[in-house]
């Protein structure tokens, strides 16, 4: 009794993932797969990627992560110029990366990031300068 029980209910089960989920057959994902590529070229998507407007900023994501993970490390070791430096460079092509045509919002993320995570670094650079003439 026990087993019909169970059976009974692993069927409903299934027969609500039937509606929910729906067939796909040969036909379906063909039809889907050519409307979109009608919507966009396999070329300009090639050229996108095979671009500096890609390669560039994903070059320059190694900026940022490795502020990103400096963040972990002693505070006496930040350079306050540097950290100087690439704030500002990080916001004059952050502006670069918005006015360019088309934009390009890849550059724009990475700086913005970059400039978040320099600002952190010269904050901790600041407060650890601090305390530093604080002991003194």
């Amino acid at each position: 009794m026990l087993a019909h029980a169970f059976t009974k209910q692993q069927q409903r089960r299934q027969n609500n993932l039937d509606l929910l989920v729906p067939v796909l057959d040969r036909k379906t994902i063909t039809m889907s797969v050519r409307r979109t590529m009608s919507t966009s070229s396999a070329k300009e998507w090639r050229n996108y990627f095979l671009s500096t407007h890609f390669w560039g900023p994903v070059a320059n994501w190694g900026i940022p992560i490795a502020a990103i993970a400096d963040s972990q490390k002693n505070p006496k070791f930040i350079s306050g110029k540097m950290t100087l430096a690439l704030t500002l460079y990080s916001c004059i092509f952050m502006r670069f990366a918005y006015k360019v045509q088309p934009r390009n919002w890849l550059l724009f993320a990475c700086h913005a990031t970059n400039a978040s995570a320099q600002a952190y670094q010269g904050l901790r650079f600041l407060h650890y300068q601090k305390t530093q003439e604080g002991n003194a």
